[in-house]
């Protein structure tokens, strides 16, 4: 089974060496489909850091992702 949720890059830091790691949290309102993933998932938090510019870019505060959650088989 695949658990999805919606998630929001709340802040993106930037430490010596070029790593960066965005803070991502439950998305709460702003649309119907927001208000229907968070009265599933209303609370959490996801930290990703990464030295690769390219993957970077994509996190920027308040852009929205949607993660998958797939158990992987043995």
């Amino acid at each position: 089974m695949t658990v999805r949720a919606k998630f929001k890059v709340a802040s993106v830091t930037e430490q010596e060496g070029g790593l960066k790691t965005a803070t991502l949290h439950p998305v709460t309102s702003g649309s119907p489909e927001n208000e229907q993933f968070f009265k599933w998932t209303p609370s959490g938090q996801i930290q990703l850091g990464t030295i690769n510019p390219a993957s970077a870019e994509h996190f920027v505060p308040g852009r929205q992702f949607y993660v998958d959650f797939m158990p992987v088989e043995a």
